[in-house]
């Protein structure tokens, strides 16, 4: 496949809402996550399929969280090998979900996500404080939270949409990390493991190569901005901006507000 025939009948005005786009969500989900829903938004509205969206959807992800863990890494936020044991079950329980993502209903997404949502949402307003802001313990990793990580995987594979809280709250309780921390794992697993789910998804088809690359460009520049300045921003507005974004997702679910209707005003594409 040429790189003409991959970019063919693309219009200026779509490339660009493409990349603006994807800044945003890169920003957004390297900071907190479920900007997802964004992407997957904005591809609908440009006239994918639900299950090419959704496959679509991973190739932005895999690059958001190689500019992020580049650069939390450099920064020294980011447990490489920890990040690496982690990502064995949660890629058995990705190609698992991903096997089987085309056999959910809507109904059943929205309210799988939705669960996700008010349990996060729970643990960030009402945990203590010591679990926000880290603790200097080395806290052993049992069979138990390799089960978790598998489930998480399984999540992944199957919607995606949401995973950044289920891999935060993890490290954040489990790991007692604190969110930036946290937030550096989250994005270094997801980088180890989507390649995984993509690869069902592009055997099956459900792929736009054009869309999702363009979406990339911005995705990465979103992402690289969110981590390199994310040490600054603090552990009280990384909470409360992660509360926020979860409330906006969690109200797009049942419909008190529409994303997808202020993207189509926002982006007539």
């Amino acid at each position: 496949m040429s790189v003409n025939s991959i970019f063919m009948d693309i219009s200026f005005e779509v490339v660009s809402l493409l990349i603006i786009s994807g800044l945003i969500v890169g920003f957004i989900n390297t900071l907190a996550g479920g900007a997802t829903v964004i992407s997957i938004t904005f591809f609908l509205l440009a006239g994918l399929p639900p299950a090419v969206a959704n496959g679509t959807n991973r190739i932005p992800i895999v690059m958001q969280n190689l500019a992020a863990s580049f650069n939390f890494k450099r920064q020294e936020l980011l447990d490489v090998r920890l990040g690496l044991r982690l990502s064995v079950p949660m890629i058995i329980g990705s190609v698992t979900g991903a096997l089987a993502a085309g056999q959910i209903s809507d109904t059943a997404f929205r309210w799988t996500l939705a669960i996700v949502l008010f349990m996060v949402l729970g643990f960030m307003m009402f945990s203590p404080v010591k679990y926000l802001k880290g603790e200097k313990i080395e806290r052993k990793i049992d069979w138990k939270f390799y089960l978790i990580f598998l489930f998480i995987g399984f999540y992944a594979g199957f919607i995606y949409v949401g995973i950044g809280y289920l891999l935060l709250a993890a490290a954040i309780a489990g790991l007692r990390y604190d969110i930036v921390r946290a937030n550096a794992l989250k994005g270094f697993i997801a980088l180890v493991t989507t390649p995984f789910s993509l690869i069902i998804f592009m055997l099956d088809g459900n792929i736009n190569y054009s869309y999702g690359l363009i979406h990339s460009v911005g995705n990465i520049i979103g992402a690289y901005i969110a981590s390199k300045y994310a040490s600054g921003f603090g552990v009280s507005f990384l909470k409360w901006f992660l509360i926020c974004f979860i409330l906006l997702t969690i109200a797009n679910l049942f419909g008190i507000i529409s994303i997808g209707e202020a993207l189509q005003n926002l982006f007539r594409v």
